[in-house]
């Protein structure tokens, strides 16, 4: 277990300094998912609900951004630094960020998530239900060049090169088979427990 695991990361407010680590940690964490390409160069902030970082040696290592909207609070971005995972550091972010949304009036908490095993692994785990589907598709002229056409209705001297589009779960084996990278987008919730 490597030395720096022995000391906790704290977990606390963002603060506006926190940009560049908060980027940093959201895209190392996403390179291995799903969402390897949704790249943001800048963190916009909820309206109402909660930014939570955990830092250690004053390096971001782990995010969770939350909105709440009424009774509902919706997990934004929730990602750990690859060189922390595994010590929990998510685990606490989310439960910080139950009682923030709890605290604000929240009865659920959500989050949506794409297809893979060690996410989805994570939210069963910790006892969120598993709800509603919907496919994200991507078509991409890189993979075929006419990948992007067969997904939308070009129109005269606009050629499409990269396109990504929501699709119902009911087209799936159709979509599956026409490209090459179709995920399938998931709910998962659980209720919160009032303080």
């Amino acid at each position: 277990m490597p030395h720096h695991r022995a000391v906790p990361a704290q977990i606390r407010d963002y603060l506006p300094s926190d940009e560049q680590g908060w980027l940093r940690c959201r895209v190392l964490a996403f390179l291995r998912t799903a969402y390897y390409d949704d790249v943001i160069t800048s963190k916009t902030s909820p309206e109402h609900g909660a930014e939570l970082v955990a830092v250690r040696d004053g390096v971001v290592v782990g995010v969770l951004d939350l909105s709440v909207d009424g009774t509902l609070a919706t997990i934004d971005t929730i990602a750990v630094h690859p060189d922390h995972q595994g010590a929990g550091i998510g685990t606490r972010l989310l439960a910080a960020a139950m009682a923030r949304a709890a605290s604000s009036g929240a009865v659920t908490i959500d989050a949506w998530t794409r297809d893979d095993e060690a996410t989805l692994r994570w939210y069963r785990a910790r006892v969120f239900a598993e709800g509603e589907h919907y496919l994200h598709v991507y078509a991409d002229r890189s993979v075929s060049p006419d990948e992007p056409k067969a997904a939308v209705d070009p129109r005269p001297g606009l050629d499409p090169v990269k396109v990504f589009a929501h699709a119902s779960l009911a087209r799936e084996a159709e979509l599956r088979q026409a490209f090459r990278r179709v995920h399938v987008c998931r709910r998962f919730s659980q209720p919160l427990r009032r303080g």
